[in-house]
């Protein structure tokens, strides 16, 4: 039925929401309730513990809550450390990265052997399934493609519904080895089938990385540079968790403590990484860059760019949403760690590839949005660049289409919304279940022939 068909009932309901179905903000403070399970401060609410990661942006002198640079520990190891022994040895770390986040330890020459290639078992899909899920009415979204292959794989399983640790750790090694084939399936049939272009399907090849692989089952001729795969698998250590309090993964703890099955789970933090408050958040970077870089005559101006951001803020500019998207984060003020390792990589990428006009422009952004945002708005604490404001310059550099942005965040983080399912199944007890009130009134019920 089309939104004409229903036309009348829908005007009505919408007048309905409008009028009656916004709770006035006073409810709130009157109530004490924390919308986004945030304080004022933007600190969030403490509903649980973790061993997995930790994120610290501030610290407490004195009682008082002092803002520091932002720091994040996969099971107690420092994200920098961790990159930078990656650096020190020239190797990929993506799939070392998952192992830690898994098993809770940095594995040994044996245990990377043996990780390694059980992954490479687990990369086949089953007989057919490209042809007769993932090429099956595409969908323009690939986070919803990816959403549906992953529910279709349940029907492939022997024991779906097992939540056992080991079954549920045989699962999640085989999503985190399956999730880059399904996320490069996914777009070669929707360019295929959408936009008429070649359909071009390479299996995964053994002895690459999961970056490596992703690049050489994307492009037609396979081909890629180091540069382009080192830094594409940096991008995935970085993206692969980030602490039990973000979006997605709140949503894997939830829908975990109602103890369904792992699939329907990965298909839940699907649809939150999907919202462009989360792992969409890149993409609106890329876009409104775009639109920037038609707007602005001069992209070294920075009296210009200061008032263009400024539109921004106001409402006046791009998709007039008030946002400078890349900019703050609901946990970090000073700085993100992902986006200050990521960009030391960016300029380098910027220069192979000749787009350092794009990266200056990028720079002073940067540099100028924090102080445009302390203008207008009231801020609570610093604002800094996320990862998200870099991660789609650079996405856009190795030549992923935009519609990939999402899924390839997906492909990294579903490592850590594993680790945390095996987290809750370890450690629950209860069913996930916050507390509402009702600010409804309480009315008759007025009988049908009286309406």
């Amino acid at each position: 039925m089309t939104k004409e068909e229903t036309g009348t009932l829908i005007e009505k309901y919408t007048d309905f929401v409008k009028e009656k179905g916004i709770i006035e903000n006073e409810l709130y403070l009157k109530y004490e309730v924390k919308r986004g399970l945030r304080d004022v401060s933007g600190k969030g609410v403490l509903v649980g513990l973790t061993d997995i990661c930790e994120i610290i942006s501030y610290i407490i002198e004195d009682g008082d809550m002092i803002p520091c640079e932002g720091k994040l520990f996969y099971r107690g190891i420092n994200i920098e450390q961790i990159v930078q022994g990656l650096l020190d040895e020239n190797r990929h770390g993506f799939e070392e990265t998952c192992f830690l986040l898994l098993f809770g330890h940095l594995p040994n020459k044996a245990e990377f052997t043996e990780f390694t290639g059980l992954l490479h078992q687990c990369t086949a899909l089953p007989e057919n399934f490209v042809r007769d899920t993932i090429m099956i009415a595409p969908s323009k979204d690939l986070m919803n493609s990816l959403s549906k292959s992953v529910l279709s794989l349940y029907a492939y399983d022997h024991d779906a519904d097992g939540i056992s640790i080991p079954n549920v750790i045989r699962q999640s090694v085989n999503l985190i080895a399956r999730f880059p084939s399904l996320a490069i399936y996914g777009y070669q049939s929707f360019a295929h089938f959408h936009k008429n272009q070649s359909l071009v399907i390479h299996p995964p090849k053994e002895g690459l990385s999961t970056a490596e692989n992703l690049l050489y089952m994307l492009r037609p001729d396979s081909k890629y540079t180091a540069l382009e795969a080192k830094i594409l698998d940096l991008a995935l250590v970085l993206h692969a968790e980030h602490g039990g309090g973000n979006n997605s993964t709140f949503t894997t703890h939830v829908v975990t403590s109602s103890h369904t099955d792992t699939y329907a789970t990965i298909a839940a933090a699907l649809g939150s990484l999907k919202g462009p408050r989360h792992g969409g958040a890149n993409v609106k970077v890329v876009q409104m860059f775009r639109d920037m870089m038609e707007t602005l005559k001069d992209w070294n101006d920075d009296e210009a760019i200061t008032v263009h951001l400024e539109k921004l803020l106001t409402k006046e500019a791009f998709d007039k949403s008030g946002l400078i998207y890349g900019m703050g984060h609901a946990v970090y003020s000073l700085s993100d760690p992902r986006a200050l390792i990521f960009k030391r990589f960016v300029e380098e990428l910027a220069g192979e590839k000749n787009r350092m006009d794009e990266y200056r422009l990028y720079s002073k952004v940067e540099m100028l949005a924090p102080e445009a945002i302390g203008k207008l708005r009231k801020v609570y604490k610093g604002v800094s660049a996320n990862i998200d404001f870099y991660s789609g310059f650079v996405y856009s550099m190795l030549d992923l289409p935009e519609e990939l942005f999402a899924p390839i965040f997906a492909v990294a983080r579903v490592a850590g919304w594993c680790a945390h399912r095996i987290e809750e199944l370890a450690n629950s007890g209860k069913i996930i279940r916050p507390a509402y009130k009702s600010v409804a009134k309480i009315k008759p019920y007025t009988m049908f022939k009286d309406r």
